[in-house]
C-alpha cells in the first residue's frame, strides 16, 4: 500500500492541516509513504496544456491520498491548485466521452483535511474549498472523504475544539475500517 501525503499550508508549525494530515498518516498502515510538501517544494503554475508528468504517476501509484487543504480566501491554496492543474490530464486521469467527462482513476481512498479561520460549512456562500475538491476528485473518478476544522481563527478555545473534533473524526474513521 502506498500513501501519498500532500501538504499545502504556508503556516508551517502553526498549520492545522499539517497537524491533521500527520495525525491521520500516523494512524495508517502502509508499506510506503510518499510525502509531497507543496510549499517547501513548490510546483510552478501551469503554462500551456498539461501533459503526463511525475505528479500524475505519483497519484496513479498511490492507494490512499491524504491532503491538507487549508482554506485561503474561501478556496484552496495556490500551491494545491498548481498540483491539481498538473494531475488533471486528459487521457491520463480523465477523458472526454460523448456523454461528458469520465474519471480514469479508481480504487483509491482520498481523505482531505480542511481548516478554515471562519465557519464555512458546505453550501455556505463563502465555502469553495470542500465543494471544489469534492467536484475535482469526482471528475477524476474518486470520492473524497473530508475532515473539517472550522473556526480555527476564532480564538484559542474554538481552535482547540475544532482540532480535537477533527482528530476524533480521524480516530473514528480509523476505527471503522482499515485506514490505508
Amino acid at each position: 500500500m502506498t500513501i501519498l501525503h500532500i501538504d499545502s499550508s504556508t503556516q508551517g508549525d502553526a498549520s492545522v492541516t499539517r497537524d491533521l494530515t500527520a495525525y491521520a498518516v500516523g494512524k495508517m498502515t502502509g508499506e510506503k509513504v510518499e510525502r509531497l510538501d507543496l510549499v517547501a517544494d513548490p510546483i510552478p503554475h501551469l503554462v500551456g496544456r498539461p501533459e503526463a508528468n511525475a505528479y500524475v504517476e505519483q497519484l496513479k501509484a498511490a492507494d490512499t491520498i491524504v491532503i491538507g487543504a487549508p482554506t485561503y480566501n474561501f478556496t484552496v491554496s495556490t500551491q494545491l491548485k498548481a498540483w491539481i492543474d498538473r494531475v488533471a490530464v486528459a487521457g491520463e486521469t480523465f477523458r472526454y466521452t460523448e456523454n461528458g467527462p469520465e474519471g480514469l482513476l479508481r480504487d483509491k481512498r482520498v481523505i482531505v483535511m480542511i481548516a478554515s479561520g471562519g465557519v464555512y460549512e458546505e453550501g455556505h456562500s463563502f465555502e469553495h474549498n470542500q465543494s471544489y475538491l469534492r467536484a475535482f476528485f469526482q471528475f477524476l473518478g474518486l470520492e473524497a472523504e473530508f475532515v473539517i476544522a472550522n473556526g480555527v481563527a476564532m480564538g484559542e478555545e474554538a481552535r482547540a475544539k475544532a482540532i480535537t473534533e477533527a482528530k476524533a473524526k480521524i480516530d473514528k474513521i480509523a476505527a471503522s475500517r482499515e485506514f490505508a
